[in-house]
């Protein structure tokens, strides 16, 4: 399989091996991002050590196999050590007798796992980096783990005597949708636009989930058979997700079942009211564990402190999955294909290409030729009262140049149209939001839809820009 993408985070890596010194590399992301396959591919599987931590194996287990890698890679014979300190002791004998001339490149895979309750893995990897490797000028350690928060918090974070040690870091995000394009082409996967939206708003970005994508399927039959066939590779993912990325995941599983149980987002205050998880550390702790790990994202609302923004489910499988996976019940022949017209399917089919236009934010302000204007993104909208009713707008980009873009999203499967009634919605939106924020900006109103707005009387009236969906490719 060829790399796609990763521009960045391989010149990070080339800058790496071309240093005269000593380099610790974190790489942490999302489960199935691609984490393993990127450093992998760029090595082409030649390490001086390589190790990777057992998902559910005690301090016991994990020094066995941490072992077994030692007596692999160097042809030796030790036994087992009684705790890490000995283990990485180990390392590095071995390691002072390879060849000097080149970079040493060790990559520990999965390493949250090899942290064990109770065991001294962090002493022995602090011992290892600080006593030996950093003295020296030839060793790229590489450590990599999906579990976000504790690579953050026990190497990037770390307050101990790993402090300010990790020279480099690489959080993987998901493939954008120009990227997911390139990858099904690599594949000789032929889809349009219209059909890796529809895959994307499903799986997201996920290369373990593209890779699942078969050649000759629409995009609704490859979501059918992966997602709801009693085989389907997706249809159970939900579950060993959670439980390989956080050791108490019945936390993490009640915060998103409940903003999506409440409309999609929620305050923290808000969140704490309905989960009834303290309000100190626990709730911080598990709300950044499940923001670092892509799964949600803290958005502000235009106008409002930081202390009201509101989390939102972020991660498209994770909202798939409880719109419609949760709660499917037996496999039954064309179960998605004979839904698609349905309002579930329409309601769920709009707020997801909502949200891939908030992940692909970017490439809009690239299609609006303000790729270098400094701005802001946000959320919007009012409640009614008596005499007003309510407004949202989909997406609201505040721009350095004194205008503020309120942006109307639609998806379809043809031209969308605007009628005389929805003209008068729209203006009343723009009306609602001047009133409401007493900007001062000029407000242009930009349509985003999948096939463009037809032309008619209504069409011109109030729309200053007008974008289709292949401005997310840009």
């Amino acid at each position: 399989m060829k790399l796609i993408g990763r521009i960045r985070e391989i010149q990070k890596i080339e800058k790496l091996m071309g240093s005269s010194q000593s380099e610790f590399l974190a790489v942490y992301g999302r489960r199935r991002v691609g984490k393993t396959f990127l450093i992998r591919d760029y090595f082409k599987n030649n390490f001086d050590f390589y190790a990777t931590g057992l998902a559910k194996g005690n301090t016991k287990q994990q020094l066995t196999n941490f072992t077994i890698f030692i007596n692999s890679y160097f042809s030796a014979t030790h036994t087992i050590p009684t705790n890490w300190l000995e283990a990485f002791n180990l390392l590095i004998k071995e390691l002072e007798n390879l060849d000097s001339s080149k970079k040493k490149v060790i990559f520990i895979d999965e390493m949250p796992w090899m942290d064990t309750k109770k065991s001294d893995f962090m002493m022995g990897l602090e011992f290892f980096w600080n006593s030996w490797a950093s003295a020296k000028n030839d060793v790229l350690l590489i450590v990599c783990g999906s579990a976000a928060s504790w690579m953050l918090n026990n190497l990037i974070k770390n307050t101990g005597g790993l402090y300010n040690r990790v020279t480099e870091r690489i959080k993987l995000e998901p493939f954008d949708l120009r990227e997911t394009k390139h990858y099904f082409s690599s594949k000789n996967i032929i889809l349009d636009h219209y059909q890796i939206i529809q895959l994307y708003m499903v799986m997201g970005g996920i290369p373990y989930y593209l890779d699942q994508v078969e050649a000759g399927k629409s995009a609704m039959q490859n979501i059918e058979d992966l997602c709801f066939r009693n085989d389907g590779k997706l249809r159970t993912e939900f579950s060993y997700i959670f439980s390989s990325l956080f050791r108490e995941a019945e936390k993490h599983e009640l915060i998103l079942k409940t903003l999506f149980g409440k409309g999609g987002s929620l305050t923290r205050d808000e969140l704490v009211k309905y989960t009834k998880i303290p309000t100190g550390g626990t709730m911080t702790k598990t709300l950044n564990e499940l923001e670092e790990s892509g799964f949600i994202t803290k958005l502000p609302k235009f106008g409002l402190k930081t202390a009201k923004s509101v989390y939102c489910i972020s991660d498209f499988y994770t909202l798939f999955y409880f719109r419609f996976i949760a709660t499917a019940g037996k496999y039954e022949p064309n179960i998605w294909l004979n839904n698609i017209d349905n309002p579930a399917f329409r309601t769920w089919s709009g707020l997801a290409f909502e949200q891939v236009c908030f992940a692909h934010v970017p490439q809009i302000k690239r299609a609006l030729n303000i790729g270098g204007v400094s701005s802001n993104t946000y959320s919007w909208q009012t409640k009614g009262d008596d005499e007003k009713k309510g407004s949202q707008i989909d997406l609201v980009i505040e721009r350095r140049d004194q205008v503020i873009n309120l942006f109307e999203i639609k998806f379809s499967i043809n031209e969308f149209v605007i009628t005389k009634d929805y003209d008068a919605k729209l203006r009343h939106k723009i009306q609602s939001f001047k009133e409401s924020t007493a900007t001062k900006k000029t407000i242009f109103l930009t349509m985003l839809t999948t096939f463009g707005v037809k032309a008619n009387e209504y069409s011109a009236s109030s729309i200053q820009n007008e974008l289709t969906m292949d401005a997310l490719f840009m």
